[in-house]
């Protein structure tokens, strides 16, 4: 017979507690509940499969790129914020050597450090490792809810002026330069005061429909810019750095995770999502707040077997900046029964909480799109196996 997703997490958990947790003590000495914490994530994920070999794609993987990677795992699940930090504490801490996978001599450099981080960046390494997992563990389990949200993260790195920006700018200066009193269809380019007819090109939302994954996520805008968005009480906060989109399970168990700029929208990511996550659960509903309100968005949804229950927007209140056409009806309202299932939505506000908190995404030092995401990924890795174990108890 076998065994249901508990069962087999309590099976894991009761083999740490009564097997791996005494030899290890035995051998070390106490562990700290740090440690116990690293020595389950380190057991549950596949890491060892996908790290690099240290000849090419063929052989045993590197010892060395597999115990760099145990221990950027352990700069997660520690809370160090800097990869120096990671350094000290392996030279201190024998237990944290030991089970990252070095002996007392032997520690790389910071910079053997750095090239492996990049190499890990470029290779998706954490991506890899956390579809595996959610493979491994959620594929024979039937989820109820789905709950998709988005999260600022804060980078330290400057960001380029694009040519949209730069337009922008360009047509706010000529409207404040524009003299009193003019009337308001006037334009330089245009003598008769009159600008000619535009129809509205094709959205991102609704060109998504057709697109397959790969060019949905390489069309979404992935460079440092500035963000903005408003907290539950109305209020706007403005932030340079990125997005960190999150499909997230009951449970608060992450599925799947996209890096946007800063300033893309919620709704442009909510089909690429839906796509990555079904292709690696089955579940029923998607619960989404008022940002994914669109008519594209929910048919999106319908098509692949799903059910929408969408926050809708307030009558009068300001349009998606997807700009999708056509629109929900301003004035629909949540059934009681979705009203209930809508409640749900908040594990994913739990989850973004705990990854700032807990798992280092509110500590980013690295540089680029790649190298961010693949840190935070490391922190969803710790934070995935953190919420199986607890699904246990």
């Amino acid at each position: 017979m076998k065994l249901t997703l508990r069962q087999q997490i309590t099976q894991f958990g009761q083999v740490l507690q009564s097997g791996l947790f005494p030899v290890l003590e035995e051998e070390l000495g106490e562990l700290s509940t740090s440690a116990k914490r690293l020595v389950a994530v380190l057991e549950m994920i596949p890491l060892a499969r996908f790290v690099p070999c240290s000849r090419g794609w063929i052989g045993r993987p590197s010892k060395d790129r597999l115990a760099i990677a145990s221990a950027f795992v352990a700069k997660v699940v520690y809370g160090f914020s800097t990869t120096r930090q990671l350094l000290e504490a392996l030279h201190r801490d024998d237990h944290l050597r030991r089970l990252c996978g070095w002996n007392a001599e032997g520690l790389p450099h910071e910079s053997t450090f750095s090239r492996a981080f990049e190499e890990f960046a470029r290779m998706q390494l954490p991506q890899f490792v956390h579809e595996a997992l959610i493979r491994q563990t959620q594929q024979d389990r039937l989820i109820g809810h789905i709950a998709r949200d988005s999260t600022a993260i804060e980078a330290r790195e400057r960001y380029p002026v694009t040519a949209a920006q730069k337009a922008r700018n360009a047509t706010k200066r000529q409207r404040e330069g524009r003299k009193r009193g003019a009337r308001r269809g006037a334009h330089p380019r245009y003598p008769g005061g009159k600008r000619p007819y535009i129809p509205q090109t094709e959205t991102r939302i609704s060109r998504q429909r057709s697109m397959k994954l790969a060019d949905m996520l390489a069309d979404l805008p992935q460079q440092c810019d500035s963000g903005a968005k408003k907290d539950s009480r109305g209020n706007e906060h403005y932030w340079s750095g990125y997005k960190l989109h999150l499909d997230v399970a009951d449970g608060q168990i992450p599925i799947s995770a996209v890096l946007t700029s800063a300033s893309v929208h919620d709704s442009q990511v909510a089909i690429p999502l839906a796509t990555i996550s079904s292709q690696r659960v089955t579940y029923f509903y998607e619960v989404m707040d008022a940002a994914y309100d669109a008519y594209h968005i929910a048919e999106q949804s319908r098509a692949m077997g799903h059910i929408p229950i969408i926050d809708p927007k307030a009558p009068g209140g300001p349009k998606s900046q997807a700009k999708d056409i056509p629109m929900s009806k301003p004035k629909r309202e949540l059934s009681p029964a979705q009203q209930e299932r809508y409640k749900e939505r908040t594990m994913v506000e739990r989850v973004n909480a705990r990854l700032k908190d807990e798992f280092g995404a509110r500590q980013i030092r690295v540089r680029g799109a790649r190298k961010v995401m693949a840190h935070l990924m490391f922190g969803v890795l710790a934070l995935t196996v953190d919420q199986l174990l607890k699904l246990a108890n």
